[in-house]
């Protein structure tokens, strides 16, 4: 083949490995992509056909092992958490008693107003915090009060 022809194979395949890429997740087909603009250069420079090949398969090694680096920090990174399950280890009050065996229970956090569900029965204007989430309700738990020996201190003086 004709080095013309090999300029717009690599050149092609780069821009459809780009391409393909925003379509795929774990960023897999993006070495492919690099290693592939990497001979469309050489190529378009008038390069022989195996130093093409060479690039192309170094620059997709290389770009491998620097992604797979760079996708492992991302990894070990914890993730947001979304939906209801944003709302674990947050604090609220509860708006209406909250009691398994009634099947009542309700909790604002935030804006927002759930129904509730509990170990042991709680008052309605009690502090709690979420501590899991089952299906469409929260799993609460009253807030353990702190007694401060600050507070005992400054009452006494």
């Amino acid at each position: 083949m004709e080095n013309e022809l090999w300029r717009w194979l690599w050149t092609c395949s780069a821009v459809v490995f780009s391409l393909a890429e925003v379509f795929t997740a774990g960023f897999f087909l993006l070495p492919f992509a690099i290693g592939a603009a990497a001979a469309a250069v050489l190529a378009w420079v008038d390069a022989h056909v195996l130093w093409q090949w060479l690039a192309f398969f170094a620059g997709t090694v290389a770009s491998f092992v620097y992604l797979r680096r760079f996708v492992r920090r991302q990894n070990d990174v914890e993730q947001p958490r979304v939906g209801a399950n944003r709302l674990i280890d947050a604090q609220g009050k509860v708006i209406e008693r909250v009691d398994d065996d009634a099947q009542t229970g309700m909790v604002r956090v935030g804006g927002e107003q759930w129904r509730a569900t509990a170990a042991e029965p709680i008052e309605a204007d009690t502090q709690v915090v979420i501590t899991e989430i089952d299906g469409t309700r929260l799993v609460v738990a009253p807030v353990p009060r702190q007694h401060s020996t600050k507070s005992k201190e400054s009452k006494e003086s």
